[in-house]
């Protein structure tokens, strides 16, 4: 009597969206990046390893107000679409007026340039590291080395110290922090 074989369809499927159980071993995943495929020009979802802000949380170099303003700068920047991802839209409409900006989108891009205000403009260190690290999602060395402070690069040190600082400031912006004058 012939042996039985095993039917090749019966072994469990990993989930192919979700990260593998051998990856989520080695820690979290941050929020999905959209970004451009280099070679297409399409947009696609990359999952980070490095969640910037979860990672100096962890290691106690910022306080859970400066992750909370951070978190917070992040969502209004999302709300107000300034990543500059764009995709073609799906149905078009002849003669159309070019794309609108609903009020939410307004509303969060006023929050948005407030914020920035606060940290003295996009020019300013900490208005440009907020920016690029929070808003784009690049990493803090990615920021000092490619962008730095006025197009110069800084060291990765400096840098972070400059993104530290820049959370501070944006935690006594969102409320999240009292000044110090107004506790004395």
């Amino acid at each position: 009597m012939a042996g039985r074989k095993k039917a090749r369809g019966t072994q469990n499927q990993d989930d192919l969206s979700r990260p593998s159980k051998w990856r989520l071993q080695h820690g979290d995943f941050g929020e999905a990046v959209r970004e451009a495929d280099p070679e297409t020009g399409t947009p696609v979802q990359h999952r980070r390893a490095v969640d910037t802000l979860g990672a100096m949380l962890l290691n106690g170099t910022i306080s859970p107000e400066m992750h909370e303003a951070g978190c917070v700068f992040r969502t209004q920047f999302r709300s107000a679409l300034l990543d500059g991802m764009r995709t073609t839209q799906l149905i078009r409409m002849p003669k159309g007026a070019g794309t609108t900006l609903t009020e939410r989108q307004v509303a969060s891009r006023d929050r948005v340039a407030a914020a920035l205000d606060a940290l003295g403009g996009t020019a300013s260190p900490g208005g440009s590291a907020v920016w690029h690290v929070l808003g784009l999602e690049c990493s803090i060395r990615e920021w000092a080395m490619s962008q730095g402070w006025q197009g110069k690069p800084i060291a990765p040190a400096q840098a972070q110290g400059m993104f530290t600082a820049a959370l501070s400031v944006l935690a006594v912006h969102y409320g999240l922090v009292r000044r110090r004058r107004e506790a004395a």
